[in-house]
């Protein structure tokens, strides 16, 4: 107790000092290692996730090309080459659209539904053999054809085609000289529509309705009897801007469709058919439902309706993932 301390630090003094500075050193460099090394952790894990997202959006578009090519084909049975598909067809699509909507697709992985699609084609195109030979060569026809096709096109449009009235006209005409002109061009897209000339058939669809909106003079009866033009005329033209992967004209024209009747099944069938498209599965499920109220033994309606739901179940499920996943990562 009476030892005097030194004021100033003897060679003990600075070796203990130092021990103890270094120490400390220590351990602060270890936990910024460790947080450095947490981080990243996290980073992986969050890189992982977006990764799976990805691989979960590819696998989800690409059943839904398997459940495009069998609509397409089944559509192919109301086609000009009809005749040359094969029996078989039909047990090859019901095979797809029951794989689809199974257990085993639900399980599949992003590659195994890839390699499904893949088959799938592979197989529609070896069955029917016959049918796209007369298609590519009824293309090549077509494409020999175009340049002709888009200079009747263009004189009709100016107006120089016989009897062939322009887009501004505006004369008083009768309701059966106005009616002629629309339904001419209303054959004719027709015609167009098919042979598979989806472009031109839009155009003419579109003029018959530019001239549908020129009639005068009508009586209550002569406008239901437009109105009733007006809506198959839509109807036609949303189905053309579907073929030409128009969704957004498609759904325009849609609109005005359902808003001539809003109870025709065909206009809800044709908008709905057009959500599902855009893969808006609540709206598409209003109007499928809807449409299966107003006519329950349209068998093309239940289907549409029952891919809707099987839609909503799969986005419903996936949304379910997601959020297990995130809450995995922020609570793990």
């Amino acid at each position: 107790e009476g030892m005097m301390l030194s004021h100033s630090l003897d060679d003990i003094s600075i070796a203990l000092g130092g021990a103890l500075v270094g120490k400390n050193c220590g351990d602060l460099t270890m936990m910024v290692n460790e947080e450095t090394e947490e981080r990243k952790q996290l980073m992986e894990a969050e890189q992982e996730m977006a990764s799976r997202d990805q691989d979960m959006q590819l696998r989800a578009d690409t059943l839904n090309k398997i459940e495009s090519h069998v609509l397409e084909m089944r559509s192919a049975k109301h086609s000009k080459h009809a005749s040359l598909l094969p029996t078989t067809l039909d047990e090859h699509l019901d095979e797809l659209d029951s794989w689809v909507f199974s257990e085993e697709a639900d399980k599949a992985s992003k590659d195994d539904v890839i390699v499904k699609l893949q088959s799938a084609e592979q197989k529609t195109k070896d069955l029917c053999t016959e049918y796209f030979e007369a298609i590519q060569k009824e293309i090549e026809e077509k494409e020999r054809e175009m340049e002709e096709e888009a200079k009747k096109a263009a004189i009709e449009r100016a107006g120089q085609a016989d009897e062939e009235e322009d887009d501004h006209d505006n004369r008083r005409l009768p309701k059966k000289r106005r009616m002629e002109i629309v339904m001419k061009n209303k054959n004719e897209a027709n015609e167009l529509f098919g042979d598979g000339n989806y472009k031109f058939a839009a155009a003419r669809y579109a003029k018959a309705l530019s001239h549908c909106a020129k009639f005068i003079d009508l009586s209550p009866d002569d406008i239901k009897e437009v109105s009733a033009l007006k809506l198959t005329l839509n109807l036609n033209l949303a189905l053309a801007y579907l073929k030409l992967e128009k969704p957004e004209q498609a759904l325009r024209v849609s609109n005005d469709a359902v808003e001539i009747d809003q109870n025709s099944t065909k206009a809800l069938y044709r908008r709905a058919s057009v959500y599902y498209e855009k893969k808006n599965w609540d709206k598409a499920f209003e109007d499928a439902n809807k449409a299966a109220g107003l006519a329950p033994e349209d068998k093309a309606v239940k289907k549409l309706l029952d891919r809707v739901e099987a839609q909503q179940k799969r986005q419903k499920a996936k949304e379910k993932k997601i959020a297990k996943k995130m809450a995995a990562g922020m609570f793990g």
